[in-house]
């Protein structure tokens, strides 16, 4: 085994999830990661824990989606009650063919979040990490050689956390206090959104892994502007690309895509609460150093900043704030590396990627 997989497992199970003896720890993950999982379990029973482990595969994902008819869907509430009674979450992705679900209606897909909610809800309440194992199918989805894939999910992950930590307090001390942020890139993104009360939370890797963001939840109701994602969103095995929502409100009132607008319209559609701003971050992992269309690392990558439509999740909401509910939550990113900058109560803390206490920055 790549000693590099077991480096991997231990950072989950001490560092992002910190598994102690007696803890039910349900372990999920796709037959290609199977050496983590592994890894996984050997960590686990030296700590004294219990695992459980679920089997992940989106081909019979894709099966079932395909079947089943959108109003049987149901909350499957006997996964809930295992999350309910674990300590413990830890789930693995990993693909032999990214794109196995493109051929699943949208319609579907978003009535199956709605379905699934509840289940989503209690694995947020568990001690949990989301990860990824570097398998083909996502290597070619990032256009990288098995090998180098291998390399870059590795760098970005078997890191260290705590000086990482470190570098990304820096932007939490600026963000947690703000009233008000402006983001502007070229002509056609120039967006503001309140944060005040709202909480700024620092991804060190305690639940993604990789981590490498700051981020925190606006205001539902005071996003105003444009905002194109010049990035690509790879989303139910689909790409969308240069995603634009115009915002009044908080709320989107028009949006666009250049590709597969509709499945952006299902997304929007979702609930209420899906054509609302539910997350700002901003990344700074600086070994994510390309776009690889997977949005654990992408919204990581130095000098973007992503925003997600739909729910916030709750430790970023102040106490008497208002957390925006839904059912999806989807990431999309904008390119700050160039003519760009990020404004907090009016004065710039980061241009064309390079922040105020980074070397290079020029106010």
């Amino acid at each position: 085994m790549d000693p590099r997989i077991r480096e991997h497992a231990e950072i989950i199970v001490d560092h992002s999830t910190d598994v102690q003896a007696g803890d039910n720890v349900v372990i999920s993950a796709p037959s290609v990661a199977e050496d983590l999982a592994v890894a996984l379990h050997k960590a686990v029973g030296d700590r004294g824990a219990t695992p459980t482990y679920l089997a992940s595969d989106s081909r019979a994902q894709r099966a079932y989606l395909r079947s089943v008819d959108a109003d049987d869907l149901e909350t499957p509430t006997h996964t809930k009650a295992l999350y309910e009674e674990s300590d413990v979450l830890i789930r693995v992705r990993g693909e032999t063919n990214a794109t196995e679900q493109s051929d699943v209606a949208p319609e579907k897909q978003a009535a199956h979040s709605k379905a699934n909610q509840p289940v989503q809800e209690a694995a947020l309440s568990r001690r949990w990490c989301l990860t990824q194992f570097p398998s083909p199918g996502n290597a070619q989805l990032a256009n990288m050689s098995t090998e180098a894939y291998e390399n870059f999910v590795w760098d970005a992950i078997n890191k260290d956390w705590d000086a990482q930590r470190e570098h990304q307090e820096r932007m939490v001390e600026i963000l947690d206090p703000a009233s008000e942020i402006q983001i502007k890139s070229g002509e056609t993104t120039d967006v503001r959104m309140s944060l005040d009360g709202m909480k700024t939370l620092n991804d060190h890797a305690e639940k993604n892994l990789p981590g490498g963001e700051v981020f925190t939840a606006p205001v539902p109701d005071s996003v105003e502007g444009e905002v194109l994602f010049d990035l690509p969103l790879y989303h139910q095995g689909r790409e969308i690309t240069d995603a634009h929502l115009v915002f009044e409100g908080g709320e989107v009132v028009d949006h666009a895509a250049e590709k597969n607008g509709d499945l952006l319209t299902e997304v929007l559609n979702t609930d209420p609460g899906a054509a609302r701003l539910g997350e700002l971050g901003i990344g700074m992992n600086r070994d994510i150093d390309r776009f690889t269309y997977n949005m654990l690392f992408d919204e990581k990558m130095g000098d973007t900043v992503h925003m997600a439509v739909g729910r916030a999740y709750d430790e970023c909401v102040g106490e008497d704030r208002e957390a925006n509910e839904s059912a999806v939550h989807v990431d999309m990113i904008v390119d700050m590396s160039e003519d760009s900058f990020i404004e907090v109560d009016g004065e710039i803390v980061q241009r064309d990627g390079t922040f105020r206490f980074e070397s290079g920055f020029e106010a």
